[in-house]
């Protein structure tokens, strides 16, 4: 089986991940995998946290709360930091899933419209890219 699940999350929209969040975990518990969070952010305040600091912080607690709510015993976070994260997207997590070692990434997508028809998804593009296996949950 799978020897460590990555779950990307963003922070400023945690009510959009709920599904692709518990699928992970049940995975995470059911295997007993760890389970590392992935935050990507940029540098300058944003409406999450002033700076990398205070979201690395933010994030580390979004981990416990996650362990927590899902009974998780191998749980991590790291955050990741970007002058652009919208345009660095897709290779901050490419590298994040390399150096965390991670074999299945679990991550949420949304419904497709006319938009991914013309420009792919954050989840498509990595998915296109990545060595890990990748769940993609809508």
């Amino acid at each position: 089986m799978y020897q460590q699940i990555m779950i990307p999350v963003d922070l400023a929209h945690i009510e959009r991940l709920e599904k692709a969040l518990k699928t992970g975990a049940d995975l995470a518990k059911l295997y007993d995998i760890p389970v590392c969070y992935i935050g990507v952010s940029g540098n300058a305040p944003s409406e999450v946290a002033h700076n990398p600091n205070e979201y690395t912080t933010k994030l580390q607690q979004f981990g416990k709360a996650q362990a927590d709510k899902y009974g998780l015993n191998k749980v991590s976070t790291a955050a990741y930091f970007s002058h652009d994260p919208a345009i660095d997207l897709d290779d901050t997590l490419l590298r994040a899933a390399k150096e965390h070692a991670a074999d299945l990434v679990v991550m949420a997508s949304h419904v497709p419209g006319l938009a991914e028809h013309l420009f792919a998804s954050n989840a498509g593009a990595f998915a296109s890219s990545a060595t890990a296996s990748v769940l993609v949950v809508r």
